[in-house]
């Protein structure tokens, strides 16, 4: 059995427990666990669900792309996007680093009991803006704001609502919960496995 921290992480707070630049990080919330590490990260201006576990080989289970976590975001864009837009989305826009794999997109409504932000997004009058739900199965940097905006649509608010079968239920911002997890054989064999193989070989002296 393993431990899991489920976190809903403020904006404008670092993935990480330690910053030179004095910005706020995961030691304001989780200083008691500081033996958890991160299973992926999430942007500085993000906000929503983090994972950190105790164990290695779940670490490795959730975070490495192979194993193709799906992601859930709550995204606030500028602008309507049309069925056009949304089918974009759905189908793969090309980024700069490559096309994306087709992901699940879909306008919503505000989520509910969803929090205010602190401080608030910056709207316009002139432009309205929408809610989309996007789930993908990808893990690069800043993505889904990149996705939207090669769409015309840029991010003012992100919001991870879940990765995989986790979800940010019954957490406010800042707040967090310990659940145990049982990784199954075939995964701890397996991430040994990679390890095994990241792992550099010792140089031989030539007989």
């Amino acid at each position: 059995m393993s431990r899991i921290i489920l976190f809903n992480k403020p904006f404008q707070v670092l993935s990480q427990f330690t910053d030179q630049e004095g910005r706020a990080t995961l030691k304001q919330y989780l200083d008691d666990y500081r033996g958890f590490y991160p299973a992926g990260r999430l942007d500085y201006d993000s906000e929503g669900l983090m994972l950190l576990t105790d164990n290695g080989d779940l670490q490795h289970q959730i975070s490495h792309p192979r194993h193709k976590q799906p992601k859930t975001y709550w995204a606030q864009v500028e602008g309507i996007p049309d069925a056009s837009s949304v089918q974009q989305l759905r189908q793969g826009v090309t980024l700069n680093d490559g096309p994306t794999r087709p992901a699940k997109v879909q306008l919503i409504e505000k989520p509910e009991a969803l929090w205010p932000r602190r401080p608030p997004i910056r709207e316009r009058q002139s432009i309205p803006t929408a809610w989309l739900q996007l789930t993908i199965t990808e893990g690069r940097n800043r993505q889904v704001r990149r996705m939207t905006a090669a769409v015309g649509h840029p991010t003012l608010r992100l919001i991870r609502q879940s990765i995989g079968a986790w979800t940010l239920k019954g957490l406010q911002p800042g707040e967090f919960r310990v659940e145990t997890v049982h990784l199954p054989q075939s995964a701890r064999k397996q991430s040994s496995r990679s390890a095994a193989a990241r792992k550099p070989r010792a140089n031989r002296p030539p007989r």
